[in-house]
């Protein structure tokens, strides 16, 4: 028997649930890609993509996803031969260095632990032991899709100035853009990267750096250049040079559409309503962990991320799980990816998401876990809506 039938809920990091409103401004016939509204558009755009990044520098848009937008960094800030070093916390940030590794870039791994965020002491003790200043750029993911956790890039970037180093600060934002802080000026990040299909509410298709002045004037010099990623190409003064070609004009449609409904949200409603969910799920995942069989793929409460839950299940098999939520009740559960495969699921709470969808997949949860004989403590949803109810008053 299934009670399947309904609206299907999403609960994977990405691609999140797309608002109808998003969908509806994106369901209309293409214009002249020439014309006024439409170059009126894209200067909209760069600017408030620039203003989620919270920095005076450039914004850039590109029709990719994240890992493409891996390459337009490490393209237009580093030369063959450039060593960096990659800050380790899950998959994420290893993957980017790989893409620098293939374009012929030197890559250092600072080793670290899928089960807790980057340490910044460590960050700092390896560059002051950089005596030649070999390490040209440093590359971490603010969230981490795969693990669930956060890192601290404000410490991070306190550790470099304190080692003196003037490595470049690059980070990978896709995962929590538009759902958490981030002060790019201010952390001293150089260089940050993000896509469209989590906390920006749009399709995938789109992604987008912002740098610094420092990063475009290493870009001068950078000798992995190359004419579709190439910054200096995107800031010409014709209209389609931001594209390198035709531009994305439905999906450019749809961001409009996604920032202007996360701006009338206003960013510190949008980053509490994420921390407010997060939380629920972590009241009830730490409530059915009190049997042992599941658990916290992070250790430390304060690392866990406000935009994805990794759950560990111990002895038993989470695809059942993931299977049972879908097939029986409608609710998909991201999978455990990277050293997580076959160990845990995960559950989402970003971009588009409000209490009903997180209270609905937590109790699907639960309810297959009962369904599933998997031990548990009881209560986990009960525990979530006990802290939304205190904490969203009347």
């Amino acid at each position: 028997m299934s009670v399947r039938a309904g609206r299907e809920f999403l609960a994977i990091p990405g691609p999140t649930t797309v608002p109808d409103e998003v969908l509806q401004a994106m369901h209309r016939p293409a214009v002249d890609i020439y014309s006024g509204p439409l170059l009126a558009l894209t200067d909209s755009l760069l600017r408030d993509v620039a203003r989620v990044f919270n920095t005076t520098g450039r914004a850039y848009i590109y029709i990719a996803n994240g890992h493409g937008v891996w390459e337009a960094v490490v393209t237009n800030v580093l030369s063959k031969g450039d060593k960096i070093l990659v800050l380790e916390s899950g998959r994420f940030a290893i993957n980017w260095g790989e893409h620098a590794r293939r374009l012929g870039v030197e890559v250092e791994i600072l080793k670290g632990d899928i089960r807790r965020a980057v340490r910044p002491s460590e960050v700092e003790a390896r560059l002051k032991a950089d005596r030649g200043a070999t390490i040209k750029a440093i590359m971490v993911a603010q969230i981490d899709t795969a693990t669930g956790v956060v890192n601290d890039i404000p410490a991070i970037g306190q550790a470099i100035r304190a080692a003196k180093h003037d490595a470049l600060l690059m980070v990978d934002a896709v995962a929590s853009l538009g759902c958490m802080p981030f002060d790019m000026d201010a952390w001293g990040v150089d260089v940050a990267m993000s896509g469209s299909q989590k906390g920006m509410m749009t399709p995938p298709g789109l992604g987008f750096v912002a740098a610094n002045a420092r990063a475009r004037e290493i870009h001068k010099t950078a000798g992995l250049r190359t004419p579709y990623w190439d910054w200096t190409d995107r800031e010409g003064d014709v209209h389609y040079q931001k594209y390198c070609g035709t531009p994305p004009e439905h999906l450019l449609f749809g961001l409009r559409q996604a920032l202007d409904m996360l701006f009338a949200e206003g960013l510190e409603n949008a980053f509490r309503r994420h921390w407010l969910l997060a939380e629920a799920v972590r009241r009830a995942v730490g409530v059915w962990s009190q049997r042992e069989a599941i658990g916290f793929n992070i250790i430390e409460p304060s690392e866990r991320s406000d935009t994805v839950t990794a759950v560990l299940l111990n002895s038993h098999d989470p695809q059942q799980l993931r299977a049972y939520c879908d097939k029986n009740c409608g609710v998909i559960l991201g999978h455990g990816i990277g050293d997580l495969t076959g160990k845990a699921f995960r559950i989402a709470h970003m971009g588009h998401v409000n209490a009903p969808m997180i209270l609905g997949t937590l109790s699907v949860v639960e309810m297959a876990l009962g369904a599933l004989g998997i031990p548990h403590g009881k209560g986990g949803v009960q525990a979530a809506i006990d802290w939304l109810s205190d904490q969203v008053k009347a």
